[in-house]
């Protein structure tokens, strides 16, 4: 199928939506499709044979986009309407496929072509506006939830990409069949030789030195403030521990920088900043323990799956974006306290031959359920769904 794709975010830039995109695309492509992507007028340029990018006009005065709720984003999507609307009347297509509030655009002009709608839902809209703390207006978040229920009853096919939406979009459309497929498409996660003791030289870390490791952006909900409080009952205990954090723009590393400072851990907390997917590998690989302390939402962290694939220990706090895929066998989990957490760290640390046992079976869970061959098995599910719809079954499961 030829499938006008609309994203709503900078294409292609390291986070996690972004990257959910470019997976997907990646296994449409493989399977035989064709993309036509109608996105921001930010990110790096992608090359895959069957992709063709076209990026909506930049508003004045704009020169990027956070994640999360914005008022950038007002403009950037009136933007991104128009170039996805030149694109429907000048191309034909089989499917619109929208990802997050590109619904909106999506649902529109699929109705305009008469072909079908495939809903990428990434998250809850409403809830992103707390998480976020974009806003405490409850007008606000009541469209916002009748748009994602619209999204969802009128949409053909959606997918989800965790359990938790799963059950969301099940009670929004009772009967309804999303297809959950996990941001884990487990390809290029293989370090390269070399990469390891490269990485450790350049910041100063010896074979020896225990290494924490985190990975993402630094927004409020990653809890960073509580690896920072952990991270100092850390030190105490284990003065040798070194804590590396690779993510976060230039402005989010300064505010975290000095909130190190504030705690006496200049010299613990070292920050590598953005990095390419492909240098990933090799912090995953230098680390002896991968953090995850999130304490706001419900979606799993990408990185979770990453972490997974490594065989390293994670520790993670014990809250549902965790728990939809990690539990005790493959993970230690601890409540979402600085006392918690560090004393998740440090058990990881004092016992290596438990820890490299987690990380094992770590490993295996992401070998046979979050592989390469899965993923593509439910893309090519849904887009069987889009394919051939039963007469009875003009919407997601559930009624307009």
């Amino acid at each position: 199928m030829h499938i006008l794709m609309i994203a709503p975010e900078p294409f292609f830039e390291p986070r996690g939506t972004p990257f959910s995109e470019y997976h997907r695309i990646r296994a449409l492509l493989a399977l035989g499709h064709t993309v036509d992507l109608v996105t921001y007028p930010f990110g790096h340029d992608v090359q895959m044979p069957g992709l063709r990018v076209f990026r909506c006009v930049r508003p004045p005065f704009l020169t990027g986009v956070g994640i999360g709720p914005s008022l950038a984003k007002v403009p950037l999507d009136l933007s991104l309407a128009a170039s996805a609307a030149r694109r429907s009347l000048t191309t034909r297509y089989d499917v619109v496929h929208s990802h997050e509030e590109g619904a909106a655009i999506g649902l529109a002009l699929s109705a305009l072509l008469g072909v079908p709608h495939l809903y990428d839902m990434h998250s809850s809209l409403p809830q992103q506006l707390a998480n976020f703390r974009f806003s405490r207006s409850r007008l606000l978040r009541r469209a916002f939830e009748v748009f994602e229920r619209a999204a969802v009853r009128r949409s053909r096919v959606v997918i989800v990409i965790c359990a938790e939406l799963e059950r969301l979009v099940r009670e929004i459309a009772p009967g309804s069949a999303p297809v959950l497929i996990e941001n884990a498409p487990g390809a290029g996660d293989v370090s390269q030789d070399g990469g390891v003791a490269a990485l450790r030289a350049q910041f100063g870390l010896a074979d020896a030195t225990p290494l924490v490791l985190y990975t993402g952006t630094f927004e409020a909900y990653q809890g960073l403030d509580l690896l920072f409080d952990a991270a100092v009952r850390v030190h105490a205990a284990r003065p040798d521990v070194r804590l590396l954090l690779a993510g976060g723009r230039p402005a989010q590393i300064a505010q975290a920088a000095a909130a190190v400072e504030a705690r006496g851990l200049s010299d613990v907390v070292l920050f590598a900043g953005e990095r390419p997917a492909a240098d990933i590998p090799h912090f995953l690989e230098a680390a002896d323990v991968l953090v995850s302390p999130r304490r706001l939402g419900t979606n799993t962290p990408l990185k979770i799956y990453q972490y997974l694939r490594a065989g390293r220990v994670i520790v993670a706090t014990r809250l549902l974006t965790h728990t939809q895929v990690l539990d005790d066998q493959v993970a230690i989990l601890t409540a979402p306290t600085p006392e918690a957490f560090a004393e998740g760290i440090l058990s990881a640390l004092a016992d290596p031959r438990r820890a490299a046992q987690i990380g094992h079976r770590a490993a295996e869970l992401a070998r046979t359920k979050y592989s390469y061959d899965a993923y593509l098995s439910r893309t090519r599910e849904a887009m069987s769904r889009l394919a051939a719809p039963s007469a009875a079954e003009p919407v997601a499961g559930g009624v307009a």
